[in-house]
């Protein structure tokens, strides 16, 4: 039951998104407007809810599926954005460096420090 009842709480920000994204005209996905309301909610909140854990668990071992159509449709289109390559490659570089450091940064300000052990040789 938790995981529907988590499905139903990731189903409800995805429509909050694409209610937003439809009221005020935003370019962005719906998708994406609906997780970053989730994670504030989250962030607000303190603390993770169950029933979003419960459905989280198996949606993240099926993320390289969930994303495999969208890599798929892009052998489709390659011929037309041939002459972008330039653009394309430096795009993906620049994305994935900013992404690494944004992860790196947020996961050293968010993790709990831990003090130094003492050794036993003392």
């Amino acid at each position: 039951m938790n995981v529907i009842k988590g499905f139903l709480w990731l189903l409800g920000f995805l429509l909050l998104g694409d209610l937003l994204v439809t009221w005020l005209q935003l370019p962005i996905s719906a998708g994406v407007v609906g997780m970053l309301l989730l994670t504030a909610w989250l962030i607000l909140r303190g603390r993770l809810h169950t029933d979003i854990a419960a459905v989280s668990q198996p949606l993240i071992a099926l993320l390289a599926m969930l994303i495999m159509p969208g890599v798929v449709g892009v052998f489709f289109v390659l011929g037309d954005y041939a002459h972008f390559w330039l653009a394309a490659v430096l795009a993906l570089v620049v994305g994935t460096l900013l992404s690494v450091l944004t992860t790196l940064w947020l996961m050293s300000r968010m993790m709990p420090r831990q003090p130094p052990r003492e050794s036993d040789d003392d």
